[in-house]
C-alpha cells in the first residue's frame, strides 16, 4: 500500500542524504524532522514529504535530485550489506508521503517519552527510527516484506516467547491500532 513512497523515501535516505553526509562527515545517522527525516551532520539535507529542501522530488531520478543538491548520488561504502536495492537511475513517486511522516512523527515523539535519555536515529539501511535500551531495540518502521504498513516493534536481543512476543525477532503492532506507542514499548519491556 505505502511500497512506492516507502521506497522512493528509502532511496532517498540512503543515495541522497546519508551517503553524502557519510563520504563528508563520516556518520550514516538520521533523524526525524516534521513530515520526514534530515542529515545529522553536513551536508545539512532534510526530506519532508515530496522535497528534499527546496527540490521537489516527485518524477526526477535521484541522480537528478542529487545533481540540483551539489551533492554525490550514492549509498554509504562499506558500512553495511544490506539496504534499499534503489538505483540512482530510478524516478521517485512519494504518493502516501504524508502519511508515513505522520508515521515517523509519531514514532520519534514515543521514543523520546519512553526513553527520555535516549536520541532516536533513523538508521538508512533498514530506514526505521529506532533505540536500544540495555540489551532491546525499540522502533517504528514504515513497512516492509513481512507487514506492509507502519508499525512499532520491540526487538530484544536474546528471542523470547509468550502471547506478547509475535514476530522472530519479537513483537511488532501495526501504529493503527496502537493509541500510546510509548505504552507498547513499556509493555514490551516489562514483559523481557
Amino acid at each position: 500500500m505505502y511500497e512506492q513512497t516507502r521506497r522512493s523515501w528509502h532511496g532517498l535516505a540512503e543515495l541522497v542524504l546519508a551517503g553524502p553526509q557519510h563520504r563528508r562527515s563520516g556518520t550514516i545517522r538520521l533523524r526525524i524532522v516534521e513530515g520526514g527525516f534530515a542529515t545529522v551532520k553536513d551536508p545539512q539535507l532534510s526530506v519532508a514529504g515530496d522535497k528534499v529542501g527546496d527540490v521537489a522530488v516527485d518524477g526526477l531520478t535521484f541522480a537528478e535530485v542529487a545533481e540540483r543538491l551539489g551533492v554525490d548520488v550514492g549509498a554509504p561504502k562499506g558500512v553495511y550489506g544490506d539496504g534499499s536495492g534503489v538505483q540512482a537511475d530510478e524516478r521517485i513517486n512519494v504518493p502516501d508521503a504524508a502519511e508515513l511522516g505522520a508515521a515517523f512523527n509519531r514514532g520519534d515523539k514515543a521514543l523520546r517519552a519512553f526513553a527520555p535519555d535516549q536520541t532516536p536515529v533513523l538508521w538508512p539501511e533498514h530506514f526505521d527510527v529506532g533505540i536500544t535500551v540495555g540489551e532491546c531495540n525499540y522502533g517504528v518502521s514504515l513497512g516492509d516484506g513481512t507487514i506492509d504498513e507502519p508499525y512499532a516493534y520491540v526487538g530484544p536481543w536474546t528471542p523470547r516467547t509468550g502471547p506478547f512476543w509475535t514476530e522472530s525477532f519479537g513483537a511488532a503492532r501495526r501504529l493503527r491500532d496502537l493509541d500510546d506507542i510509548a505504552a507498547f514499548f513499556a509493555e514490551g519491556q516489562a514483559s523481557l
